[in-house]
């Protein structure tokens, strides 16, 4: 079974979940992102509740060289890499004819880059213990979206190029999910108005929990790979542009 595991966008949402159910499964995390403080306090929560070791490696993943140390970090302190989760993800803006150039970077360079800077930097560790390399796709990345071409482009290339990966380093025994959610019920959304969590009533859409465990089944097969799972509410399909 894997044993130590790296969740980018840990700070809270399907991150955060993510986090906890990893180390209910037994496994040391090393937790990625801004908000130090916040990193701190889940760690603390995950050693005291799990009585794993868990690490809180503050990071931007748009920076590369902050990544390339997040991994070295990693290894460094727990002497391997099982589990990579690429969960760190954003959005901004909507409209494309309206979008600035600021707000269309700074989705590509989380959404994309940062993807990349992780997975290149572990991909090596992952080969060695024949790891779990877990993406947080979207049903945007396999539906149009009229209201945000942009970030279902960068949805798309996420898993586009997660199942690219896993065609290349298959062989190599790493096993490559996408994990596919449609709405959560998290902060997501909210720098430029109501996040998730306040537009959605409990029960009305899904909840990080439920992600956090598709992450945890796909991240934990002994000899097979989990290629995809897709969590959408029931209602979905009713009107996919919605």
């Amino acid at each position: 079974m894997p044993r130590t595991a790296v969740v980018t966008g840990a700070s809270s949402g399907i991150g955060e979940a993510t986090a906890h159910e990893l180390a209910d499964e037994g496994l040391d995390i090393a937790l990625a992102a801004r908000r130090e403080e916040r990193l701190e306090s889940i760690a603390g929560d995950l050693e005291e509740e799990y009585g794993v070791d868990a690490v809180a490696v503050p990071t931007d993943v748009r920076d590369e060289a902050a990544v390339d140390a997040l991994i070295e970090a990693t290894v460094e302190r727990f002497g391997g890499l099982d589990v990579l989760v690429n969960n760190a993800g954003l959005a901004r803006g909507g409209e494309v004819a309206e979008m600035e150039t600021e707000q269309y970077r700074t989705m590509t360079e989380t959404n994309e880059e940062g993807v990349f800077f992780a997975t290149r930097a572990a991909l090596p560790h992952l080969v060695e213990s024949e790891g779990h390399l877990v993406f947080v796709g979207s049903f945007a990345g396999q539906y149009p979206r009229p209201f945000n071409p942009v970030y279902a482009a960068t949805k798309w290339w996420v898993r586009g190029f997660a199942h690219s990966v896993g065609a290349q380093v298959g062989d190599q025994g790493v096993a490559v999910s996408v994990v596919n959610p449609s709405e959560v019920r998290t902060e997501f959304g909210g720098a430029e108005g109501a996040s998730f969590a306040e537009r959605f009533e409990r029960g009305s859409v899904t909840e990080p929990i439920e992600i956090a465990e598709a992450i945890r089944f796909a991240a934990t097969r002994e000899r097979s790979g989990v290629s995809e799972i897709d969590l959408y509410r029931r209602d979905k399909f009713a009107d996919t542009m919605n």
